[in-house]
């Protein structure tokens, strides 16, 4: 099962989101980074209510998880606020909104592709420089590696003629993206869910697990270069924005070849509030995958990007590949050890 361990390192295949986490912006509701920032700090800010009903802050810094027991993020009780630092309780953290606002400035004039408006006579960086340093890293270190864009929104077309061009060399900041040799496929494609089965489709190409469950693993496994797929937003609407609604990644760890990871800026410990939805094949061969926890494959397969990070530190996606890596082998020496029968089955 732990293939991968005798030197011989893995396929990566990364399953990346665009808002929040290698885009600070979104399209579907219209923000650009100042709101997007915003609102990325209403969800990683804590906190609870007063004996008066107020407001009080429970720690005055930011992060993914609750820093002491019984804290609420701001967003679980008052909604994500693109205006958080602008007024109300949020204002304490302008200067840190202010900080990453500045870092994501675009240097020099607007780029038609590589930048996005926000106030007048500011632009901002499109996609963050740290993705484009991890792809340059990995194919510097020569890594055997795809990207798949995953996303609710509409904003593929954009991410992807962006990542195209960049590999094309027009990037000012990345000129050596030119020597990645990866093809970028400029059709999104569909994923949707349903009880019975999940389909993808990209152009011509249609496959549906209700036959099979490996199909969609076997599929994104052997994808080559740089793809994006729409995700099935309304699916995980009615699944009251759970686990079992959300984005689906298949994971086997008998396959000593591939480790699929996940980064997306929504995916929390609490399986009643994420967005990826993990299936791993527990039975080596099986073709019936097990659902499972969060907490089972967080910093494992599943990344909760930090999107202040991501800003702040060009370094922070490959650090977050690292850390999976390292995790994924002690995950493979422990589920070795598991008998059949302890593995429990979600369905």
């Amino acid at each position: 099962m732990s293939g991968g361990g005798s030197g011989r390192r893995r396929r990566l295949v990364l399953h990346v989101d665009l808002n929040n986490t290698v885009v600070a912006a979104d399209a579907v509701s219209g923000q650009g980074p100042r709101a997007a920032l915003n609102t990325f700090l209403s969800t990683v800010t804590w906190g609870r209510d007063g004996a008066a009903g107020e407001w009080q802050w429970a720690s005055d810094s930011p992060s993914l998880r609750p820093p002491c027991p019984g804290a609420l993020s701001y967003y679980s009780r008052h909604g994500r606020d693109p205006a958080f630092t602008e007024a109300g309780p949020g204002r304490c953290f302008g200067s840190l909104h202010a900080r990453h606002l500045q870092l994501l400035e675009w240097p020099g004039r607007p780029h038609e592709v590589f930048s996005v408006q926000g106030e007048p006579s500011k632009s901002y960086h499109l996609i963050l420089p740290s993705f484009f340093r991890l792809l340059d890293t990995l194919h510097r270190e020569g890594r055997d590696f795809a990207i798949i864009f995953r996303t609710f929104g509409t904003d593929l077309p954009r991410a992807l003629q962006a990542v195209g061009c960049a590999l094309a060399g027009q990037h000012p900041q990345f000129p050596a993206l030119r020597e990645v040799a990866l093809p970028v496929d400029l059709t999104p494609g569909q994923i949707r869910c349903g009880k019975r089965e999940v389909v993808l489709t990209r152009g011509a190409e249609r496959l549906a697990t209700r036959e099979d469950g490996r199909k969609l693993y076997d599929f994104f496994s052997s994808l080559e270069g740089i793809g994006g797929f729409q995700d099935h937003f309304d699916w995980w609407a009615r699944n009251q924005f759970s686990s079992r609604g959300g984005k689906p990644l298949w994971i086997d760890p008998h396959d000593p070849d591939v480790h699929h990871i996940f980064i997306d800026d929504n995916i929390r410990l609490d399986d009643a509030d994420t967005i990826v939805h993990p299936l791993v094949f527990s039975e080596r061969g099986s073709s019936s995958p097990r659902r499972a926890p969060t907490s089972e494959l967080y910093d494992v397969c599943l990344v909760q990007t930090d999107l202040l990070e991501a800003i702040a530190d060009e370094d922070y996606f490959l650090r977050c590949v690292r850390r999976c890596e390292e995790n994924y082998n002690r995950y493979l020496a422990s589920m070795e050890k598991d008998t059949p029968s302890q593995q429990q089955d979600g369905q």
